[in-house]
């Protein structure tokens, strides 16, 4: 029986980790995988309607519903929107959530992206996994958890559209076959559904669902399949270099 693992993901704001992972996430979860998904911020901003403290408890409840869906936990790390900064605190914070989740593999922000608590995430959940396993970085919690034993599998989702700031394609390095479970994709991000009206006032998208199918589809397409989510697995020094994820996922996984 193959084993369970520990998967973390790990982006900016709720909905994010659902259009760029979604159908990776349910795939995994299929498998018996135990799934947590963080958003580093409740998505305080990302309104024209509604107070602070009134979106955040509603996009908290929407990410709630959406990890339900696949038997995933859901927590928010509490940062607030254009806020995230890759300081000191931050990424002890970010330590603390990697050390009681503990991952054995993360999935996160592409580290260039179009807005700066995407980057910004990256950076730090990049340099969390490497803090993680030292007992000697404090976290400065109340009641921290222990460090992890090993530094986790990182792995870099697709940024927005699958773009860098420029324009210019960002390739990944292996493309998952997401169609299976498109339908667990859509269903997901259709519980962020107070998103609508902001995404098409501030980012000019009349339906974010559509926008995020041609994504797929068109990250799909340099694999040869019709649904598919891209991924890059980072292994700068000394972070794990055997390929966890594919290996998970052999059978659904095009290589580039």
């Amino acid at each position: 029986m193959r084993d369970k693992r520990r998967i973390l993901s790990i982006h900016a704001h709720p909905d994010d980790a659902e259009i760029m992972a979604g159908g990776t996430l349910a795939l995994l979860a299929g498998q018996g995988h135990s799934i947590t998904i963080v958003s580093m911020t409740p998505g305080d901003c990302g309104t024209a309607e509604y107070p602070p403290e009134e979106i955040s408890r509603l996009r908290r409840e929407e990410a709630r519903s959406a990890a339900a869906l696949i038997g995933a936990d859901y927590v928010c790390a509490e940062f607030r929107d254009l806020a995230i900064f890759n300081d000191d605190a931050a990424r002890r914070r970010v330590t603390e959530i990697l050390r009681r989740v503990r991952p054995e593999i993360i999935l996160t922000a592409a580290p260039v992206d179009y807005l700066c608590d995407h980057e910004n995430t990256s950076l730090l959940v990049r340099d969390a996994c490497f803090a993680a396993p030292a007992p000697n970085y404090c976290t400065g919690a109340a009641d921290p958890a222990p460090a992890l034993k090993a530094i986790p599998h990182l792995y870099y989702m697709d940024p927005a559209g699958g773009v860098d700031r420029d324009g210019v394609v960002v390739r990944p390095q292996f493309i998952v076959n997401v169609e299976p479970v498109f339908q667990t994709k859509w269903d997901m991000l259709a519980c962020h559904a107070s998103q609508r009206n902001w995404l098409i006032r501030q980012h000019g998208m009349d339906d974010y669902m559509e926008t995020m199918k041609a994504w797929t589809t068109a990250r799909a397409q340099l694999a040869g399949l019709n649904r598919g989510e891209g991924f890059r697995q980072y292994r700068g020094h000394p972070y794990p270099e055997s390929p966890l994820l594919q290996e998970l996922l052999a059978g659904q996984v095009v290589r580039l």
